[in-house]
């Protein structure tokens, strides 16, 4: 295992110093919407290409924003298209919109996915006893600057909380940006309670309440629902880290998981950036926002 991290590390650790931009294609708000992420105006996955630490000595790693603090849509890195570009989430053939519950509006951090990581559905998690969601480690970045949707932010591991979401493993990991103005002030879960009180008891009943407006009941928490320290963390984000290895590899199954990449070259999945350039090529091109339903507005009052 550790032959093959090594391996990935080196065929793609220049990314870690490149430029990353964006391009949008068809409408935000739409069914068509896509984020594509770019090194130096190549395209890659955000799911795949990107190396997950940034500095090595891994105290840094990166991080792909998928939905800017405050914002309601639903946003996600797509694992089952080429490219894995971000895209909004349907649910019973509708985008998806988080509920505003009082006294929270939209998401309350910057929200978003460690790159290669993966939380195995075939494997049951010793701490919560249930199987991974099959999806990139989510991060919670809780810095002040509102980020941008793809973009890539260099942060370091506070926390994490460990939600069991409709019967998944689904851990929630804390982060902050190395450039916000706190960053130096915070280092372990601990400093996030001393210097921004409530946040952290803010943010788990946000997990707890976000899917009861939409008929579902509380979300459900492995250790009683008590944020555990960065070294807890760590070791979370390095387990998804071999998940995705195996993956990469094809030792696991991959179910709908796409792996196309155009970094790592000497894995099955790796295209070129001629490929990559049709792929995009074939959506639409980018267009006005559709106008965001009314109701995403309302505000939901909840008693537990």
């Amino acid at each position: 295992m550790r032959i093959l991290v090594n391996s990935l590390w080196r065929c793609s650790r220049s990314l870690s110093r490149m430029a990353y931009s964006v391009e949008e294609r068809g409408s935000p708000y739409t069914a068509d919407y896509r984020v594509f992420v770019k090194k130096d105006n190549d395209y890659i996955s955000p799911f795949h290409d990107i190396p997950l630490y940034a500095t090595e000595d891994k105290s840094v790693l990166n991080m792909v924003v998928e939905i800017p603090r405050w914002t309601n849509a639903k946003m996600e890195i797509c694992t089952s298209e080429p490219l894995n570009p971000i895209r909004q989430d349907v649910k019973k053939d509708k985008l998806r919109f988080v509920d505003n519950c009082y006294p929270y509006h939209g998401y309350i951090w910057n929200y978003g996915a460690f790159p290669q990581t993966w939380e195995d559905p075939s494997h049951v998690d010793p701490n919560t006893h249930a199987k991974g969601d099959n999806d990139p480690l989510d991060v919670c970045e809780i810095g002040s600057a509102v980020g941008k949707r793809g973009e890539i932010k260099r942060v370091k591991v506070l926390g994490t909380i460990a939600l069991i979401d409709e019967g998944e493993t689904d851990w929630k990991v804390l982060a902050i940006d190395v450039n916000d103005a706190r960053a130096k002030e915070l280092n372990d879960i601990e400093d996030v309670q001393r210097v921004m009180p409530g946040f952290l008891e803010a943010t788990v009943n946000w997990f707890r309440v976000y899917k009861i407006p939409t008929g579902k009941p509380p979300n459900a928490f492995a250790f009683d629902g008590k944020v555990q320290d960065k070294g807890y963390a760590v070791k979370v984000i390095e387990e998804m880290h071999h998940q995705w290895v195996s993956l990469i590899d094809g030792k696991s199954k991959p179910g709908s998981i796409v792996s196309q990449n155009t970094t790592l070259c000497d894995k099955a999945g790796f295209i070129s950036q001629s490929a990559a350039q049709e792929i995009v090529g074939k959506k639409k091109p980018f267009g006005p926002a559709a106008a965001i339903p009314s109701d995403v507005d309302t505000w939901h009052f909840i008693k537990l």
